[in-house]
């Protein structure tokens, strides 16, 4: 599976209140409406100009806060293609991946790669690729790339039960 698009970069701590406005925890339940409102008060400019496929480079602790799931899910829905930081808080890498949003540790990317330039990042392979180099990060587990390959945790167990009713 591979990955492409701007880097949007961003620093170290960014919380989930500030990915997904808390205001709208209990009022924009749509993806499209979180979308929307992702990101607003870190970058007005996101929301309106990130486009599929687009690549999030962030610092240290990405995703800290609280374990608001909106925080990904508003990420998915605006096309954000993978995230790739310097570490994630625990809570938020998980909902990412059970989300199918690959987010990738690779210090050596987050340091090289800058905002607005092109990157592509290739799942299997285990590298990101843009004019700055070719950062080669862990793999994801088989059990983490098949639940990415099909989009997320739910759509892997609905496939898995599909097979086994087979």
């Amino acid at each position: 599976m591979r990955i492409s698009g701007k880097v949007w970069k961003y620093g170290d701590n960014v919380n989930t209140d500030v990915i997904f406005p808390g205001k709208y925890t209990y009022t924009l339940t749509e993806p499209a409406e979180m979308a929307a409102h992702a990101l607003e008060d870190l970058d007005p400019t996101f929301a309106t100009a990130v486009q599929p496929g687009d690549i999030i480079v962030a610092g240290r602790n990405w995703g800290c806060g609280s374990s608001r799931e909106q925080a990904v899910l508003c990420l998915k829905a605006a096309g954000v293609g993978a995230i790739v930081a310097v570490s994630f808080a625990r809570l938020f890498y998980r909902n990412a991946i059970n989300n199918g949003l690959p987010a990738i540790i690779c210090p050596a990317a987050a340091a090289a790669l800058e905002h607005g330039e092109w990157a592509e990042v290739d799942l299997a392979a285990a590298e990101i690729r843009s004019a700055a180099g070719v950062f080669p990060f862990p793999p994801f587990p088989p059990s983490v790339q098949r639940i990415l390959a099909e989009g997320g945790l739910i759509p892997y167990l609905k496939q898995q039960l599909a097979t086994e009713r087979l």
